[in-house]
């Protein structure tokens, strides 16, 4: 996700184990601060006297408010990843709509249960840097998308980049969700994973068929 960001938005990483225990502290009260507060009351100087640091010690890991943000950005996918990862082959034996619900479901559940990843994930780019980092979360989830609707080749590599654009379409219905109620609604949730159906569905299709009839020949 960092790629081609300014460094100014990126974190510098710490390799001691007590700078990797303040850096985890400072990331922790940013979220709960983002929880508390939301955007428009985030700011380097009130985390640094949330947590009772120089405002020094905060800049030598974050150099700008958005180095916090994307990195809890990371961290979020990264979480995200493994719900996905853990259940990657029952999601692959549910089939490709099941398995779009299925997918669906997972990040709502996740999204409703962590409001700072909502805010930061849903809530859209303010700068330059954070909306490459929120494209990057697009193209990460369209990754992993491809688990559940590659379905061992049945949909084409692209381009277009068919996953991402259905994690687009899916993040565009709970963003609306967010902007109007706070969360993902179920109605939402119906929206997005009929979107994603409606949109992988001729792809599906076209590819199913042709190997349909290869399999009749052979029989």
């Amino acid at each position: 996700m960092n790629d081609a960001l300014d460094p100014s938005a990126v974190a510098r990483q710490p390799t001691q184990r007590r700078a990797k225990d303040r850096f985890d502290r400072i990331l922790q009260a940013a979220e709960t601060l983002l929880t508390e507060q939301g955007l428009s009351g985030f700011s380097i100087p009130a985390l640094a006297e949330r947590l009772g640091y120089t405002r020094g010690s905060v800049y030598a890991y974050f150099p700008t408010p958005y180095a916090i943000l994307n990195e809890l950005v990371g961290r979020y996918l990264v979480e995200l990843e493994a719900v996905f990862f853990s259940r990657a082959e029952e999601l692959r034996n549910l089939g490709w709509r099941d398995g779009t619900a299925a997918v669906v479901d997972h990040a709502v559940a996740f999204h409703n249960a962590h409001p700072a990843a909502r805010l930061l994930i849903l809530g859209g780019a303010v700068t330059d840097d954070s909306y490459r980092a929120q494209e990057r979360t697009n193209q990460r989830l369209g990754e992993l998308g491809r688990m559940v609707w590659y379905q061992g080749g049945l949909l084409p590599e692209g381009p277009p980049d068919l996953t991402t654009l259905a994690a687009d379409i899916g993040t565009a219905c709970f963003r609306r969700s967010f902007f109007e109620h706070g969360e993902i609604t179920p109605a939402y949730r119906d929206a997005a994973v009929a979107a994603m159906a409606g949109f992988l569905g001729p792809y599906m299709e076209a590819a199913v068929k042709p190997a349909a009839r290869a399999r009749r020949k052979a029989g």
